[in-house]
């Protein structure tokens, strides 16, 4: 009786299935630790990374936008817009261009590393603006 599928097939499957998971977790491993070190160089708790929802929120404290944009990532099609307007203010928040930006969004695995890794990019603040330009007043009335 000849089977469709053989043992060996079925067991290269297996080993290829493996390979794949490894290379996923070791992955996701390094794009973990280059946020949380992202993170950490702006001030924020790096642990806070492996929270989900938290770690959005902490997300827009460090590129300076309000919690609401967290439900904005819930509305579908509009979420990829915002998404691409984090990582952009992201990229900004670290002296980075709109460049560094477009390598954020295709070549997450290079460029996450390089912006956590690298001893010359430094956390300017949110959005690309200096912290101690931040205007510190509530609304328009001007109160400190």
């Amino acid at each position: 009786m000849n089977d469709y599928y053989s043992e060996s097939s079925s067991a290269s499957l297996a080993v290829f299935g493996l390979g794949f998971f490894l290379f996923w977790f070791a992955v996701m491993l390094l794009l973990t630790i280059s946020n949380w070190r992202i993170f950490t160089k702006a001030g924020q708790p790096g642990w806070a990374v492996l929270i989900p929802i938290y770690s959005t929120l902490v997300l827009l404290k460090i590129i300076g936008k309000p919690a609401i944009w967290l439900l904005y990532l819930f509305i579908p099609f509009y979420n990829i817009y915002i998404a691409i307007v984090m990582i952009n203010l992201l990229s900004k928040s670290f002296g980075k261009d709109s460049g560094f930006t477009v390598g954020l969004i295709f070549l997450p695995i290079i460029f996450y590393p390089i912006l956590a890794f690298s001893s010359n990019i430094r956390y300017i603040g949110p959005g690309g603006q200096p912290l101690e330009n931040l205007d510190t007043t509530i609304g328009s009335i001007g109160l400190s």
